[in-house]
């Protein structure tokens, strides 16, 4: 039985996430809202979905029975709440929010519910990534270390409104460190310490393209974030993130006493990546996106909540992964380590031949 979905926000990501869904039988995409109407309309209309209005219209809407948040990070606590006080399972893009005391505020709000509440990246149960770490889980032996390394030029050079990826709340931690974080989480367990050294190489930007192109504004969060964490169970990884590199680099590696996973893209659902062992030629593999897109945690927690069992993209995973980030920060403002309190559940890889479109 398909579950009645509401989307909140039709900014850029709401296109990939709408035109995935629609294909989706588990799911039925019912209504699109916005704060500005017109925005809401034209969503609509692009990908047939019957209904669009206003944000409250959506959280009244008795037959929306899931609230696929896509507000900008930082009203996403704001979003969420107010969907989880109306009674629905909710589905965040990343972050989940802002601040710790939000994040946990909401995990408490939908356990104490009975509602379900799941975080993005889903490119986590993408194909290129699930199999990485099913190949790690069993050719890799004790897991050892990681690393993900993220950057390019920033999202000034090609978003039409760049300006809220620079403020509090996003920055390239914030804004891209999910995903890494997130594989480092998956592949090498919680994150139990954390320590950083953060830049700022430019307080100003400039918009490169669209209708603001030439106009300035201000960074307000460090655009270049180097850190070392230390996993439960004895394993470390590095992380890098930035926005002012000249080439771009993007890649997450988990390394074992027996083998290494290298070169997947987080952020993609396909692509390519490599099974190293000692004193053998590293394996290449390359993988197709298939049927896989944004919106596919979405199915997962509708299917896990037909079938009575845990998502896999949960609240809990992304609150861990959010004080990572946050402690990531922090250690880079004061130099000194943080100690996340909060652990990651545990989370299975997928069935093999999982497909959201079946």
């Amino acid at each position: 039985m398909s579950m009645g979905i509401g989307v909140i926000g039709a900014g850029d990501i709401s296109s990939a996430y709408l035109e995935h869904l629609t294909r989706c039988p588990d799911v039925t995409v019912l209504m699109v809202g916005n704060r500005t109407l017109d925005k809401a309309r034209g969503a609509a209309e692009k990908f047939g979905v019957p209904r669009w209005g206003s944000v409250e219209e959506v959280l009244a809407a008795e037959d929306v029975e899931l609230v696929v948040n896509l507000t900008i990070p930082a009203v996403h606590a704001q979003v969420t709440r107010a969907a989880l006080e109306a009674g629905k399972h909710v589905w965040s893009e990343k972050p989940l929010a802002t601040s710790l005391e939000e994040s946990a505020e909401l995990v408490r709000l939908a356990a104490d519910r009975g509602l379900r509440l799941g975080c993005a990246p889903d490119t986590m149960l993408g194909p290129v990534l699930q199999q990485g770490l099913r190949a790690f889980a069993e050719h890799g032996g004790s897991p050892l270390r990681g690393r993900a390394d993220f950057g390019y030029r920033g999202p000034d050079a090609w978003h039409p409104n760049p300006a809220f990826l620079f403020a509090d709340g996003a920055g390239p931690v914030l804004d891209v460190g999910p995903y890494y974080v997130t594989a480092l989480v998956l592949a090498l367990g919680s994150v139990t310490r954390v320590r950083a050294l953060g830049q700022t190489p430019r307080s100003e930007r400039v918009v490169a393209q669209g209708p603001k192109a030439g106009e300035r504004f201000p960074v307000q969060v460090p655009t270049t974030v180097d850190a070392l964490l230390e996993h439960e169970g004895g394993a470390q990884s590095t992380a890098s993130f930035s926005f002012d590199q000249p080439f771009a680099r993007t890649q997450v590696e988990f390394a074992g006493t027996e083998a290494a996973v290298m070169g997947i893209d987080p952020n993609q659902e396909g692509g390519s990546w490599q099974l190293a062992r000692p004193d053998q030629e590293p394996e290449q593999h390359e993988l197709d996106a298939g049927d896989f897109g944004r919106g596919t945690g979405v199915v997962d927690m509708v299917r896990s909540l037909r079938d009575g069992v845990p998502h896999r993209m949960s609240g809990e995973l992304a609150h861990h992964v959010l004080e990572v980030m946050l402690a990531i920060e922090s250690a880079a403002r004061s130099g000194e380590a943080v100690e996340p309190a909060s652990r990651a559940p545990r989370v299975e890889l997928l069935p093999e031949g999982w497909d959201p479109t079946r």
